[in-house]
Parts: C-alpha cells; sequence; structure tokens
C-alpha cells in the first residue's frame, strides 16, 4: 500500500472528513512518529508493533563501481518491531 491508497481507504472509511482533513491527520500521525524518533525515543502501538532506532557503528565500505574502500560513519536507523497480534495475524493468514 502507497500512501494515496492509504489516503483512499481512510477517506472511504470516514466520508464525514473532507480530503483534505484525511491527509492532515495522516501527515500528523507520521510527522509524530517521526519527531519522537529523533529524539531517541520509542512509538509503541499495542496490537500494531514499536518504532525505535538502533546505532549502527562505523565502518568500512567498498564502492561497487571502483573497488576503492570508503569510510561509512556511524549512523541511527529506523527499526520496527511488529507486534505479537500483527505476527499472529500475518501467521494465521
Amino acid at each position: 500500500m502507497i500512501r494515496s491508497e492509504l489516503l483512499q481507504a481512510l477517506h472511504r472509511d470516514n466520508p464525514e472528513l473532507r480530503a483534505e482533513e484525511v491527509e492532515q491527520v495522516v501527515d500528523i500521525f507520521f510527522d509524530e512518529i517521526t519527531e519522537r524518533l529523533c529524539d531517541g525515543g520509542r512509538v509503541e502501538l499495542r496490537g500494531f508493533g514499536a518504532f525505535s532506532t538502533r546505532e549502527r557503528e562505523a565502518r568500512q565500505g567498498r564502492n561497487p563501481r571502483t573497488g576503492e574502500t570508503v569510510e561509512v560513519p556511524a549512523k541511527r536507523v529506523p527499526y520496527f518491531k511488529p507486534g505479537k497480534e500483527m505476527r499472529k495475524r500475518i501467521n494465521d493468514a
């Protein structure tokens, strides 16, 4: 599912909301998750899963085109852990 399909589904299930209102809700939802992760926090949605970040250490990488060794700096990456209910639904499907 892509963002536009999500917006259409939400609008279809909530016809009392204008399309702009549905889009605003989705924007706020994703912005809040992103802001919390940027602050080093964690977002847990019961029954769905938890978003967090993980640290990746600096390492030596390789440019696949030239074979040259390059430094890859340390960074934080987003991580999603599905909840128990989601795992159950996926495996029972």
